[in-house]
């Protein structure tokens, strides 16, 4: 019966630990993070080529990684909608 109960605290602490990375996946914290980190290494990036537009040209990419980002959710949320 000890065996049993252990197994079950170990997935009960499992799932907190899968919810909880989850949770960091969706989170808005993480997308700003890679957002402003994207930025800022294109942007120096773009520096070192010389590029003519290098914060427009940053910005782009992390625009485009936002995007990407917060349209995932409506995206997946459809497709198993029709996926039923």
């Amino acid at each position: 019966m000890e065996n049993l109960e252990q197994r079950v605290k170990n997935i009960e602490e499992r799932n907190k630990r899968v919810e909880a990375d989850k949770a960091w996946e969706l989170s808005r914290t993480r997308m700003l993070f890679i957002a402003v980190s994207t930025y800022l290494l294109i942007m120096i990036f773009m520096f070192l080529i010389k590029d003519d537009h290098p914060f427009l040209n940053a910005f782009i990419a992390s625009t485009g990684y936002l995007l990407s980002s917060t349209t995932y959710k409506v995206l997946k949320r459809c497709w198993l909608k029709n996926r039923k």
